[in-house]
C-alpha cells in the first residue's frame, strides 16, 4: 500500500512504498526506508551537528533575520496533525523531544513554505485553508511521480500567537513558495495567475507584483542573493514535442512531474537568466552561499536510485560542483544563518528506521 507525505511549494512530494525499492523519487528513502545509505561519513563543512526535531515530517527550516529562531513545516502526529502546518520556535529550546514549538497556522488546510519578515516579529507562508478546512485530498497520480499544485494556496502573514494580520495574494491558483530577500523590501514567490509556473516577485506588503519569468516550465523555490539583486531558484525546462504536451496537461490538472529540475539564476528585474547546473534528475532547494558566489542545493543526480538526494555545492558559474553531505538517503532544502555561522537542513539521518525527516543544525566552515 503507497503512503504518500506531501511537501508542497519549495519542498517535494514523495511516494513511499513498502514494496517498491525503485526508481521513483521518494522521502529520502524507498521501502527500504530504514537502511542508511552510508553512516558516519566524515562533513568535514558540517562541525557540532545537532538534530532539532523528533518525529514525523520536518522542513523549510529558515532562520529569522536575527539568527535566534527559526519557523518550518512539520506533519508530526505526535503534535496531532493530519497534514503540514507552520511552527516557530527560538533555537535555544530545541533538541528536547518533549518540545513542541508554537503553531503560527491555523492548523486547517495544508500550509507550506513559511518565512520570517522583517523585525522577526512576523512570518509569512501559504496555505489553503480559504478553500476547505480539511487537508487537501492527495491527486491520483496512476504510479506517476507528480507534486500537486493547490489551486487554494494563498500567501498570509501572521503574528507568532497564530493571529492572520495581512492576506498578500488573492488571485485564483497557486500562490506559494514566497521567500522574503535580506534587505527586507521584497518578496519572491511562484504563482500560475499567468498561466504557467512562473516566478513573480512583490513589495514587502503584497503591492506591485511582476511577473520575473517567463519560460515554459516550473520556476520555483526561489531565494534571493545576500544583496537582495539576484535570486537562484529550481526549473524544469521540456525541450520536446512530447515534454511540453505533457507538461501542459498536467499543468491543466493541477499537477507537475518534478523528475527533471535545473538550477538557476536571474536578476530580480528578469534580466540575465542563467543555468547553474547541467546535471540532470532532480536539482532543487537551492540556497545561496553567504559569499553571494556559491549555491547549495540538494541533488539526485549522482544515484542509480532517484531517492538518495545529497547536498551538493556549486559556484555560480557552474563550476567547481562539491559535495557537501554523505550520511543518509535524503539531505535537502539548506539555509545558511543570515551571519553566516550555520546551516539548517533536513535529513533522515538518525530516525531509528522510521520514516521520519528531522531537522538538523551545524556550524559552517568553508
Amino acid at each position: 500500500m503507497k503512503k504518500v507525505l506531501l511537501f508542497t511549494g519549495l519542498s517535494v512530494v514523495f511516494g513511499l512504498s513498502a514494496q517498491n525499492d525503485n526508481k521513483e523519487h521518494s522521502r529520502g528513502h524507498s521501502g527500504h526506508h530504514h537502511t542508511t545509505q552510508k553512516e558516519n561519513i566524515p562533513e568535514p563543512h558540517l562541525k557540532n551537528l545537532k538534530q532539532l526535531t523528533f518525529g514525523g515530517d520536518n522542513a523549510e527550516a529558515y532562520f529569522s533575520f536575527d539568527n535566534n529562531s527559526i519557523v518550518f513545516q512539520s506533519n508530526n502526529k505526535a503534535w496531532g496533525l493530519e497534514c503540514d502546518q507552520i511552527f516557530w520556535t527560538p533555537l535555544n529550546k530545541l533538541g528536547d523531544k518533549d518540545y513542541k514549538p508554537a503553531l503560527v497556522s491555523t492548523g486547517l488546510g495544508r500550509t507550506t513554505c513559511s518565512y520570517f519578515l522583517p523585525g522577526d516579529s512576523l512570518m509569512l507562508y501559504a496555505s489553503t485553508h480559504l478553500g476547505a478546512k480539511e487537508c487537501p485530498p492527495v491527486p491520483e497520480t496512476k504510479g506517476a511521480y507528480l507534486w500537486p499544485i493547490y489551486e487554494d494556496f494563498d500567501i498570509f502573514v501572521a503574528d507568532k500567537n497564530g493571529n492572520i494580520v495581512n492576506q498578500l495574494t488573492t488571485e485564483t491558483g497557486y500562490d506559494a513558495e514566497a521567500t522574503v530577500s535580506p534587505d527586507g523590501k521584497s518578496i519572491v514567490f511562484t504563482s500560475t495567475r499567468s498561466g504557467d509556473l512562473e516566478l513573480w516577485i512583490m513589495d514587502i506588503d503584497g503591492s506591485n507584483p511582476r511577473q520575473i519569468t517567463s519560460g515554459l516550465g516550473y520556476d520555483g523555490g526561489a531565494f534571493f542573493s545576500p544583496d537582495s539583486k539576484k535570486l537562484v531558484f529550481r526549473a524544469s525546462r521540456p525541450k520536446t514535442v512530447e515534454d511540453i504536451e505533457k507538461y501542459k496537461s498536467y499543468l491543466s490538472q493541477n499537477l507537475v512531474a518534478p523528475t527533471n529540475m535545473e538550477i538557476y539564476t536571474v536578476n530580480v528585474d528578469g534580466s540575465d537568466l542563467k543555468q547553474v547546473t547541467n546535471l540532470g534528475k532532480a536539482n532543487w532547494a537551492p540556497f545561496y552561499h553567504p559569499s553571494g558566489n556559491k549555491i547549495i542545493f540538494s541533488s539526485n543526480h549522482h544515484s542509480d536510485r532517484g531517492y538518495d538526494f545529497q547536498l551538493y555545492m556549486i559556484n555560480e558559474d557552474g563550476t567547481g560542483l562539491e559535495k557537501i553531505t554523505y550520511n543518509s538517503l535524503f539531505n535537502a532544502f539548506p539555509m545558511f544563518s543570515p551571519d553566516g555561522k550555520k546551516l539548517i537542513f533536513s535529513s533522515n539521518r538518525n530516525n531509528g528506521g522510521t520514516r521520519d525527516t528531522n531537522l538538523f543544525i551545524a556550524d559552517w566552515t568553508d
